[in-house]
C-alpha cells in the first residue's frame, strides 16, 4: 500500500509542476500582446535578453577565476570571429580542462 500512495504522489507533483510550467508559459504569452511596443519600456525590453545572459554567465566565470575569464574571452572573440557557437564552447571548454589538468 506505501508503494501506491508513493507513486502517487510522486505523479501528482509532476502534473501539477507540468501545469504550472505551461501555465506561466500561456500566461506570459498573453501577458506580452498588452506590453507597450514602444518608448523607453521596449529599449528595456530589447535590452534584457543579453542582461539575463550576463547575469547567469559572471558568476560562472569568476568562480573559475582566472583561466574561466580567459576561456570566456576567448569563446566570445572565436564567436564573434566565427559566428560558430559550437566551436566556441569547445574551445571555453578545452582551455578550463586544460588549465584544471596542468595547472
Amino acid at each position: 500500500m506505501l508503494l501506491i500512495t508513493d507513486n502517487f504522489t510522486v505523479l501528482f507533483t509532476i502534473i501539477c509542476a507540468a501545469l504550472v510550467t505551461y501555465g506561466l508559459r500561456i500566461g506570459g504569452l498573453l501577458l506580452s500582446e498588452r506590453l507597450p511596443s514602444t518608448g523607453r519600456f521596449k529599449i528595456f525590453m530589447d535590452a534584457l535578453p543579453g542582461t539575463l545572459l550576463l547575469s547567469l554567465i559572471a558568476p560562472g566565470i569568476a568562480a573559475s577565476g582566472i583561466w574561466g575569464g580567459i576561456a570566456a574571452l576567448c569563446t566570445a572573440g572565436c564567436t564573434y570571429k566565427t559566428g560558430n557557437v559550437f566551436l566556441s564552447m569547445i574551445i571555453g571548454v578545452g582551455i578550463v580542462a586544460l588549465s584544471r589538468q596542468f595547472i
